[in-house]
């Protein structure tokens, strides 16, 4: 999807970031150690590179880590550059629209962000990818700059039951002419630190959850979840993307940045800020299987309980990646 497209995403958009991590022409490697890889790609879309990130969990079942990037509330516990975040409609129960604000290191100044968020669980493929559009409910604001997300995602591949693969890709224009050292930075530091602090959130997420809300997971159960539905009207043009602050900070240097708090802001992906809807598990009483593609609406009756995250799809096309979205049907009618 185009910087400013709403709608919702399909087959086409979920490969793209499939095929983003899996290429390997133009791109350069920054950084190749303790299992994490970080590359760089230039491309002609702006002049900020597309940076890719890929690790392994020899540890992590892909499901938590999977609830790890999604839950609003733990996402506080480790995400020290959210400051406000907090979604404004849905399109339907894999696509919404959001608001994500985050701190950067003084002098620099904060970044925020509207995307379209979109996200298939395929059972052992995750996908939470993201790209900017403009909403008339969050006009640029004031001490802040307006960044563009291009695509920026989450691909978790699950390799057995405690170990998974976790790959980033982010195309993101923070705006603002910023300093040499600061992209160099990002790509040879800062990236394996924040995949730190992910494997560090996973490996106490478990424990977190059975103290606080464990069965309040809207992500995996639509029926918990409650946001309006898009209207059309309120979206603007991508021209439109502007911001009201100064965004020159070439001339800031490195010695004026804090090390520790540059360390933390890093990998801003705006995502699950307070409720999702998302693949559920197959074990409510009552389905409606959709397929992007095809649009063919199926009531499904599940009488058993099973730990699979989708279901098989009618034949209605060969060799494609169905976006599985499985609600009560009464839910469904309500957005």
């Amino acid at each position: 999807m185009q910087v400013g497209e709403v709608r919702v995403a399909e087959d086409a958009d979920f490969k793209r970031l499939n095929t983003l991590c899996d290429e390997k022409d133009g791109w350069k490697q920054e950084y190749n150690k303790n299992n994490t890889c970080v590359w760089t790609k230039n491309n002609d879309v702006s002049d900020c590179k597309i940076i890719k990130v890929r690790t392994l969990f020899t540890d992590v079942k892909a499901e938590v880590l999977y609830d790890v990037l999604h839950d609003p509330h733990y996402r506080k516990t480790w995400d020290m550059s959210m400051l406000e975040g907090y979604e404004i409609c849905a399109l339907n129960p894999n696509n919404d629209i959001g608001y994500y604000a985050m701190k950067c290191p003084s002098p620099l100044k904060n970044r925020d962000f509207v995307t379209q968020r979109s996200w298939l669980d395929l059972g052992s493929e995750f996908y939470i990818l993201n790209h900017s559009v403009n909403h008339a409910s969050v006009p640029a604001r004031k001490g802040f700059i307006r960044g563009v997300s291009h695509v920026t995602g989450f691909l978790i591949r699950k390799q057995d039951t405690f170990t998974c693969q976790l790959n980033y890709v982010s195309h993101s224009d923070p705006k603002g002419k910023l300093p040499v050292w600061a992209v160099n930075k990002a790509t040879q530091i800062l990236a394996p630190k924040v995949i730190n602090r992910i494997y560090k959130a996973c490996k106490n997420y478990e424990a977190w959850k059975s103290m606080n809300n464990p069965r309040m997971k809207p992500w995996l159960y639509p029926e918990q979840m409650s946001l309006p539905r898009l209207d059309m009207t309120q979206i603007k043009p991508a021209s439109e993307f502007t911001s009201t602050e100064s965004i020159d900070e070439s001339s800031i240097q490195e010695d004026e940045i804090n090390e520790d708090d540059m360390s933390q802001r890093l990998l801003p992906i705006p995502t699950d800020t307070s409720q999702r809807f998302l693949l559920t598990p197959a074990c409510m009483s009552e389905r409606l299987l959709r397929t992007p593609m095809c649009m063919s609406q199926i009531r499904l009756p599940i009488s058993t309980c099973t730990s699979q995250r989708f279901l098989p799809t009618p034949t209605c096309t060969s060799q494609r990646l169905f976006q599985l979205q499985l609600v009560r049907v009464k839910d469904f009618s309500q957005l």
